[in-house]
C-alpha cells in the first residue's frame, strides 16, 4: 500500500484499528478516483468484478458486519439468490452514492467501535456452514476481519483500476494529493 498509517496515541488500539482500516479504504475510493459510473462498472478482467461493485460490496459487507457486532438487524439482507447484487450497481445506484454511503457506514462503524466498554466484548456468530455452531468474536476480531475484509478488496481494485487505464495505485495517490491541494 503506498500510504502510510500514522502511529495511534498511545494505547489507543481503537484508533490504531480504525486507522488502518480507513487507510484501507482509502485504497479502494482511490481506485475510482476520476471515472464516470460507467468507467466503475466495467469487468475488463475475467472476473465480474468492477470498481463500483467492490465499493457496494465493501460498504454493505462494513455495514453487515457492525449490524451483526450491534445485534441489530441488517440493513441489506443477502442471501444466495441476491449475493451477486452486492457486487454491482442496481438501477438508481451511483458510485458516488455509494462512496457517500460507505462514508456514513465509516461514521458508524467509528462510533460503535468507540462506544464498546471493551474491544474484548463478543457478539454472536450467525447459522452458517463456515461459522462454529453457538460461536462467538470479539469486537477485537470484528476490526481486524474489516481491515483484511477491505484490504483484499482494495487489491482486487488495484488490479482492476490498472487493467482499465493503467494507473497504478502510487499514480492514483499522487492524483489524490494534487487534488486536495487544489
Amino acid at each position: 500500500m503506498p500510504t502510510h498509517v500514522l502511529a495511534e496515541a498511545d494505547g489507543d488500539e481503537r484508533g490504531a484499528l480504525l486507522a488502518f482500516l480507513e487507510a484501507q479504504r482509502g485504497g479502494l475510493r482511490r481506485a475510482v478516483l476520476g471515472l464516470s459510473d460507467e468507467e466503475a462498472s466495467r469487468r475488463p478482467t475475467a472476473g465480474e468484478l468492477s470498481l463500483a461493485g467492490l465499493v457496494k460490496h465493501a460498504a454493505e459487507t462494513e455495514q453487515g458486519w457492525v449490524e451483526r457486532a450491534r445485534q441489530v438487524p441488517r440493513s441489506v439482507a443477502r442471501d444466495e439468490t441476491t449475493w451477486h447484487l452486492s457486487f454491482q450497481l442496481e438501477e438508481g445506484q451511483t458510485l458516488a452514492g455509494m462512496l457517500a454511503h460507505w462514508d456514513e457506514v465509516a461514521r458508524g462503524t467509528e462510533e460503535f467501535v468507540r462506544s464498546v466498554p471493551s474491544l474484548n466484548d463478543t457478539f454472536p456468530l450467525p447459522e452458517a456452514p463456515w461459522f462454529p455452531p453457538g460461536g462467538e468474536q470479539s469486537m477485537r476480531w470484528l476490526m481486524l476481519h474489516l481491515i483484511e475484509e477491505t484490504a483484499r478488496h482494495a487489491g482486487h481494485a488495484d488490479i482492476i483500476r490498472e487493467t482499465l487505464d493503467g494507473k497504478t495505485a502510487f499514480e492514483l495517490v499522487a492524483e489524490e494529493r494534487e487534488q486536495g491541494a487544489g
